[in-house]
């Protein structure tokens, strides 16, 4: 173990030259596993990045030069001007906050212009969407919250789903625009006044809307392409494509903490639907986990610590919402989870962030089972409420209490920080390739 490699620890590597050319990260928890930090480090090494699903809902973080960017829709490989980014089709689209991020970019001297593509696939966030998402939740009301970020990501996700009352980017250039918009919003006050919306709440200006959207398809539409030609050409020519996923595994629609999820399919298996890049293209999965576990809204979280572990955990690893700010529930690793989606996303290798974040405790633990009426269990349950009724098992393992930030090389870590990698490893059944132990790009060491 002192020789510098940790057992299970990839040896391959992972900035990605021409003989891999397509790669894909998703993250393997509840989301907020620092993936824009990896999308950042691996873009030198590809000539397209993707984001391919999600909305506004979703944020990342990316630090460079000591600056903090915040990302919602504008994929991470931005700040490389000579990459293409593409936001694909399986995305909804709030085309004012996309506007917001271009210019909140650009304010800073980040380049973004023709480097910038987004699909006239994309379905479009509008006002009623927002509105049915607050009057959704309040009339839910005592119920556990299911985490809405109340910006009309999934009203919109069911709006194209519905179909007869979806708008997509490219219907904004088009001459009956304003005619939809007009038969959609007299739809839509019917909906939200059954919703129990009051009448200054249903007073939708169809005439305001369409000229205001009018005027962010006229400012977007040097960026508007169809996305889902432009990738299949480049994954046929051999361009090495970034795929970027947003949230995390276990929020996907289908597979994920069901209702307790996001609107769209955050793991794997999204890839090609939100694309529209057949699977067999992708040549590598990375899976991005935090050292430990976090989740954002309702639903249940089996190593959660209510506790003083985890309020340490949240303000030692500024644990609130890149988006909403909102707290994260925090609490230690769970190996069936990760396992479970590292499966599901048929994973090759992982990136481990945050370790950093342990380096005070004198002793970590690490869920490696569930017990679920007097059984033990390694599979993820696939209801809510059996999830809810597990116990975990918890494995205890020896902090190494040292600051590990200035750590370049993995045989300089400490060796019980290189045992708990290892253990995470052989848990999760997937070698490790990325060890974060700090915010910055430097900050990174790789296997």
């Amino acid at each position: 173990m002192d020789s510098g490699r940790v057992a299970g620890v990839s040896e391959m590597a992972v900035i990605e030259g021409p003989g891999v050319p397509v790669t894909c990260v998703i993250g393997l928890q509840w989301g907020d596993e620092a993936k824009g930090k990896i999308v950042d480090l691996l873009t030198p090494q590809h000539q397209i990045v993707v984001r391919y699903q999600g909305g506004s809902n979703a944020g990342h973080t990316v630090v460079a030069g000591g600056q903090s960017f915040k990302l919602s829709l504008v994929p991470s490989g931005i700040f490389r001007p000579e990459v293409q980014c593409v936001v694909a089709g399986g995305v909804v689209l709030n085309p004012g906050s996309l506007i917001d991020e271009i210019d909140g970019l650009t304010g800073r001297g980040v380049a973004v212009g023709a480097n910038l593509i987004v699909s006239d696939r994309a379905h479009v966030v509008l006002p009623w969407h927002v509105e049915e998402d607050r009057l959704m939740e309040r009339l839910i009301g005592g119920g556990e919250a299911i985490g809405t970020t109340l910006r009309g990501i999934g009203p919109c996700y069911r709006d194209k789903m519905g179909r007869s009352t979806a708008v997509r980017l490219g219907d904004m250039y088009r001459d009956d625009f304003q005619d939809r918009v007009r038969r959609i919003a007299e739809t839509k006050r019917h909906i939200l006044a059954g919703l129990g919306a009051s009448a200054d709440e249903i007073a939708l200006d169809a005439d305001e809307i369409f000229r205001r959207y009018r005027g962010y398809a006229e400012r977007l539409e040097p960026h508007v392409a169809d996305t889902t030609a432009y990738l299949l050409d480049a994954v046929e020519a051999g361009k090495r494509i970034l795929f970027e996923g947003a949230q995390g595994s276990l929020l996907d629609i289908d597979h994920g903490t069901f209702p307790f999820v996001t609107s769209s399919n955050s793991s794997g298996v999204g890839v090609s639907s939100g694309s529209g890049v057949p699977g067999r293209y992708v040549d590598k999965m990375i899976g991005v986990v935090k050292a430990y576990t976090t989740r954002v809204g309702g639903g249940p979280f089996p190593t959660e610590q209510d506790n003083e572990i985890g309020r340490h955990i949240r303000e030692v690893g500024n644990e609130y919402g890149t988006v909403t700010r909102r707290p994260r529930r925090c609490g230690w690793f769970d190996a069936v989870a990760a396992r479970y989606t590292a499966r599901l996303g048929g994973v090759d290798v992982l990136a481990v962030m945050l370790l950093d974040v342990l380096s005070a405790l004198p002793e970590l633990q690490v869920c490696t089972a569930y017990e679920l009426d007097g059984r033990r269990i390694t599979d993820f349950p696939s209801h809510v409420d059996d999830l809810r009724r597990v116990v975990p098992v918890y494995e205890t393992l020896p902090g190494w209490q040292q600051d590990i930030t200035t750590v370049r090389k993995m045989g300089d870590l400490p060796r019980k920080a290189r045992q708990y990698l290892d253990r995470l490893s052989q848990l999760v059944g997937r070698p490790v390739a990325i060890v974060s132990v700090g915010p910055d790009r430097e900050q990174t060491i790789l296997a």
